[in-house]
């Protein structure tokens, strides 16, 4: 099954002054440009913004065909979102929102382009740790990014397995066609990495 399709970029080596830079300010990074996305109302602050986030990718070295495979995996449903909004709150908003998401996107792209998955699966146990005090499991939270991370690609590209497929079949309009087989492989996958972590004594109640 392919892998691709990945939301946000995969790591890429290098010596760049972003990989240097420390994880817990490229993660401070990431939270402010959330919440930016909450507290920004003019589209062209926004537009700048992500001007200044698709700048540091390039200074990454990962290279524009990476931000732009990035970016295009969510544009079908921001032109959904984009549509909608323009609709009921007029072109302005719209383009604010669609902006503050691809802001939020691209960086969380060059976190993950300039950090080893291991290092930020560290980094947020190391962020969780003070949540112990409320019950909170850091390592539990981390293995749970991973198993995301490791996810989100393979049913990716399930999907476009699936698609390839039904358009070699002449089915590529029929639903049934795309999304039962792409469900079935979903739940067997599922079943498969549960059982796997069961094996290993991992996700059981205490």
């Amino acid at each position: 099954m392919r892998g691709h399709g990945f939301l946000i970029a995969n790591f890429v080596r290098g010596n760049s002054i972003i990989h240097r830079t420390p994880l817990w300010l490229k993660f401070l990074v990431v939270a402010v440009c959330g919440a930016a996305s909450f507290l920004i109302v003019d589209w062209a602050v926004s537009l700048a913004i992500l001007a200044v986030m698709c700048v540091l990718f390039m200074l990454t070295g990962a290279g524009l065909r990476r931000l732009m495979r990035a970016v295009w995996m969510v544009m079908p449903v921001l032109l959904v979102i984009g549509l909608f909004q323009w609709w009921q709150l007029g072109a302005p908003t719209a383009a604010r929102i669609v902006l503050n998401v691809l802001v939020c996107v691209v960086a969380a792209s060059v976190l993950t382009a300039t950090t080893p998955v291991q290092d930020l699966l560290d980094g947020v146990v190391a962020l969780a740790k003070p949540f112990r005090r409320f019950g909170a499991d850091p390592e539990r939270f981390a293995l749970t990014i991973a198993v995301m991370l490791r996810s989100i690609p393979f049913i990716a590209g399930a999907f476009s397995d699936v698609r390839d497929s039904a358009r070699a079949r002449g089915l590529e309009r029929n639903p049934r066609a795309l999304v039962l087989p792409v469900f079935i492989t979903t739940v067997a996958y599922a079943r498969q990495t549960g059982d796997a972590l069961a094996a290993r004594g991992l996700g059981e109640g205490d």
